[in-house]
């Protein structure tokens, strides 16, 4: 993966977290994942389809990820309810919409979220292509944006109006 794949998916969470939620976020290095099962408890994922076909994975603790829909939402959430997982999907398909922008060179297709919580789940992630992780610090707690995507060998490049 290049990194002018991943780099409209960090801007976008960059984007996001820091702009529209107003909370202090650092990211650090991006890297290659080598444990890309190993992710916090709960995890919202969106796939992607067309010229680029692969996954983005939004990776969140219990804490962080009721901190971060709280203040998404505006409201006070205290545990892990409905409206903190809806939030929860609902900013990964604001990084994915927003990204999408920065990649007009593909036709993508984004999936409707999907948000589980767990220990013990497994993303299927597309085979031989690595997992790019781009871990965060916040004021609300750690998490991480995992992209792992891949070209699709017939990629045709989009035709001006």
């Amino acid at each position: 993966m290049k990194a002018e794949y991943i780099n409209p998916f960090l801007e976008a969470s960059v984007n996001l977290f820091n702009t529209h939620l107003r909370f202090d976020t650092k990211n650090n290095p991006p890297f290659i994942n080598q444990d890309a099962q190993n992710l916090n408890e709960v995890s919202a994922i969106i796939g992607l389809a067309g010229d680029i076909a692969g996954a983005v994975v939004l990776s969140f603790t219990r804490e962080t990820a009721i901190a971060m829909a709280s203040r998404f939402s505006g409201q006070k959430h205290v545990g892990l309810s409905k409206e903190v997982l809806d939030a929860i999907g609902e900013m990964v398909n604001i990084i994915s919409g927003n990204a999408k922008r920065d990649l007009t060179d593909f036709r993508i297709e984004i999936s409707l979220p999907g948000v589980i919580t767990g220990n013990k789940y497994k993303i299927n992630w597309p085979q031989g292509v690595p997992v790019i992780t781009i871990p965060f610090e916040s004021d609300a707690g750690s998490f991480t944006v995992n992209v792992s995507f891949r070209q699709a060998k017939q990629a045709r490049p989009v035709q001006g109006s």
